[in-house]
């Protein structure tokens, strides 16, 4: 009895360790009756890779992550818990197989629609929550492709970099890590002087924390955007099809159009994705160009900034690992305030909104308020909260830094990479990272309602248009 007693004390005490650590109040909201979102990463492969050993690549990069071995489970008190269990890695691992011989233009096509079905498939929980599909057949952008998809819930957009920075090589030399660029803010002087100066801001930040977090909870609760040629108003969009398309800009033209009108990169890509969206709702509806619409733009909470490997945000760097996003909301600019003529007033409309939203604490207040319902009204109910919040906006942007130099696995150059978010219930999501000096903006878009095509050619066109009316202004200047 002694001996029985000490076996089930040590089976217990396994237990709890297996079942240490709790999801986090992000991945409550990722995984529940009203939301069940996924990330998907796409690399493409500027060589062939029938000979690039998906199965052990990914055993290496996962084996130590406890979330990728482990399902998510309900401990004796009902808290969502991470366990570890035995993983099979070749059956998270799904190689696609196309006809031979088609052309470049069906491969797409075939990608095309195969990515769109992958990103609407939920992925069962009696496994760790990822995938990994391989594809090694052409397409217009790659010689092969690999993507993959794992549960919000496992972590965010900061984790994903982290993971390919621990996972991936340098293409120049696979003997050096990845390179980001710093995110790095420099440290202000620490002065009486430098501190009066502070004083107005610190008080403009009152008043904008306020305004910007009561604007948040209006627009949650009680304001919703209007109907328009971006948002159906279709009830469970989530559960329908969607269209993934891209479009690249150069960084450095970017970075030309900020220099001339003396904003940031950030502002510059929101305006033109902006005005890009306008253009397109006046060509579908002429009465649109004057209907509400707000974008949520996602934003990281953490105190890192600069990305860690895996093992370092597991261990260093306390709190990096998981999801730590929150979420803003930005007015797309009514065509009555800022003319379609005026492409300009877009890029210095997106720079005051944002610039606004960060003198403000309106993000870390609405991560308390989240936290703050999590424990008094439960994970279901604040879920409901934060659908809600979705369906009352018309699209979500996030946005990514991605790696200065050419990745690489196993000696397979890696060309290109974009990713996207899928279970939002928006008619448009926008995802854009940054790779090799370009930038990629990618689209999800509802099948059916959105026409992919015209509004990924008005973005091209809003860029284009931007480009040379700010080279003009620097002339004039």
């Amino acid at each position: 009895m002694i001996l029985e007693s000490e076996n089930s004390a040590i089976m217990d005490q396994h237990f709890k360790e297996e079942l240490a650590e709790p999801v986090t109040p992000t991945g409550y909201y990722a995984d529940s009756n009203y939301l069940s979102m996924y990330i998907l990463a796409v690399l493409e492969f500027e060589v062939p890779i029938h000979d690039l050993p998906v199965v052990s690549l990914i055993k290496d990069a996962f084996h130590n992550i406890p979330r990728f071995t482990s399902i998510m489970i309900q401990d004796e008190k009902g808290v969502k818990r991470w366990k570890r269990v035995e993983v099979k890695f070749e059956e998270h691992v799904t190689e696609l197989n196309f006809i031979d011989g088609m052309s470049v233009d069906s491969y797409d096509k075939h990608f095309g629609d195969y990515l769109s079905r992958i990103a609407m498939e939920k992925l069962p929980k009696t496994r760790p929550l990822w995938q990994v599909h391989v594809i090694k057949y052409p397409t217009s952008n790659a010689k092969g492709t690999v993507v993959l998809k794992f549960h919000h819930a496992i972590g965010d957009g900061y984790t994903l970099m982290g993971l390919l920075l621990s996972s991936l090589q340098s293409a120049d030399d696979p003997s050096l890590p990845l390179s980001f660029p710093s995110r790095k803010s420099s440290k202000p002087e620490n002065t009486s002087k430098f501190f009066l100066k502070r004083i107005p801001l610190l008080l403009s930040m009152v008043c904008n924390s306020l305004s910007e977090f009561g604007y948040s909870l209006l627009k949650s609760f009680l304001i919703e955007d209007d109907k328009t040629p971006i948002r159906s108003g279709v009830e469970q969009f989530e559960s329908r099809s969607t269209v993934i398309s891209n479009i690249t800009f150069s960084i450095d033209h970017i970075k030309e159009i900020k220099s001339n009108l003396g904003v940031t990169v950030n502002d510059v890509i929101t305006g033109i994705i902006f005005y890009g969206i306008r253009l397109y709702m006046q060509d579908i509806d002429s009465r649109s160009g004057t209907l509400n619409s707000t974008a949520l733009a996602i934003a990281n909470t953490r105190k890192v900034k600069d990305y860690h490997g895996v093992q370092e945000m597991l261990k260093t760097a306390k709190g990096a690992w998981g999801n730590h996003i929150t979420y803003l909301h930005v007015s797309v600019p009514k065509l009555e305030d800022t003319p379609i003529s005026n492409p300009l007033q877009f890029v210095r409309k997106a720079h005051s909104s944002i610039k606004r939203k960060r003198n403000s604490f309106a993000a870390i207040l609405i991560v308390k308020l989240l936290r703050m319902k999590l424990k008094i009204q439960g994970p279901e109910a604040v879920a409901k909260d934060v659908h809600r919040t979705m369906t009352n906006s018309s699209l979500l942007i996030s946005n990514l830094v991605g790696p200065l130099g050419k990745m690489a696995s196993a000696n397979h150059p890696i060309s290109g990479l974009f990713f996207t978010v899928s279970g939002i219930p928006q008619s448009l999501v926008i995802s854009i990272i940054s790779y090799m000096g370009m930038l990629r903006v990618t689209t999800a878009t509802e099948q059916g309602s959105i026409d992919e095509k015209k509004l990924v050619g008005y973005v091209n066109n809003a860029f284009e248009i931007i480009y040379r009316e700010a080279a003009k202004q620097n002339t004039r200047k």
